[in-house]
């Protein structure tokens, strides 16, 4: 039997659903996931699926839920505006209230950019939890992955940020390219930081250098560990070589997974910038007990 829950926390991703069990301190009870993405439903699955992973900690009465991410999307549970830029990470104030048979659901905007047009949910989440525990940041926040996001925070808000599709273009090159045939398990840094540096210093040669990878297999038997490397440098250094602006001359910390933030952490290290690491999943949840707390205040 479960233990009962105040109330649950959703970070509800394309391809991922995260959920803690929460109780009336905030602490969490229990996490689960699931692959069930919003990629994957329509808007009339969202709330069964959300019972299935978490139904034993439901009661009689409906359960109070803070959502963030792409459930909140045009094709998600429901849609919820975008709060812009310049603006602190938006809280339950501009939340899209939603309330069914099983839940009472607030699900936090995203961030928009008019010019250059850009778009964020879920990842002002996170912001929002870091700012939390580091209310004076001033500098740039890297938040990498499929689409990795460089943004600008001074005075507690989201000042500008621009958007990399670097993580899914390694994922295409890699599994649906002619280079997949050349790239494999395993890691080499020196092979990465070559390839980082060859592209950060010129972008332009991108398309040329990325097919010297499947050349270079069939002509000197690159291994497929150099190969993985040499991809992820190429493209992390053209991604650095474009958003120079952010990272030149600031602080930089670096929101992510651990594996992913060790190879933007010493791209930038190369640079001279020395980049901090914080781990983005306790980040997420932190942003939505903080979104949670402000609920419970103004209840």
């Amino acid at each position: 039997m479960s233990q009962n829950a105040a109330w649950i926390a959703v970070d509800w991703g394309t391809t991922r659903l995260r959920a803690w069990a929460m109780s009336a301190d905030d602490q969490v009870i229990e996490a689960r996931s699931s692959d069930d993405g919003m990629v994957g439903l329509t808007q009339a699955d969202f709330a069964p699926t959300l019972v299935r992973l978490m139904g034993d900690y439901l009661g009689r009465e409906r359960m109070p839920v803070m959502a963030c991410g792409m459930v909140g999307a045009k094709q998600g549970w429901a849609e919820a505006a975008y709060a812009a830029v310049p603006c602190a990470p938006p809280g339950i104030d501009q939340a899209t209230r939603v309330q069914d048979a099983a839940f009472d659901l607030a699900i936090l905007p995203g961030v928009k950019q008019d010019t250059p047009a850009e778009v964020m949910r879920g990842e002002e989440t996170q912001i929002a939890g870091y700012l939390a525990q580091d209310p004076n940041f001033d500098g740039v926040l890297c938040l990498p992955g499929t689409h990795t996001k460089w943004v600008h925070i001074s005075a507690g808000e989201i000042v500008s940020f621009r958007t990399a599709m670097t993580g899914e273009l390694y994922a295409l090159l890699s599994t649906q390219s002619i280079l997949r045939h050349g790239v494999g398990e395993g890691w080499d840094e020196e092979v990465f930081a070559e390839a980082m540096s060859s592209t950060l210093s010129k972008p332009e040669t991108l398309a040329m250098t990325l097919f010297n990878i499947r050349a270079e297999g069939l002509l000197h038997g690159l291994s497929p560990t150099a190969a993985t490397a040499r991809l992820s440098g190429l493209l992390i250094g053209a991604e650095l070589a474009a958003m120079r602006p952010y990272w030149l001359g600031q602080r930089v910390v670096i929101l992510g997974a651990e594996v992913l933030s060790k190879r933007y952490a010493a791209a930038l290290q190369a640079q001279a910038v020395p980049a901090e690491m914080v781990g983005a999943e306790a980040l997420t949840l932190a942003g939505l007990i903080a979104a949670q707390a402000h609920r419970k205040a103004a209840a």
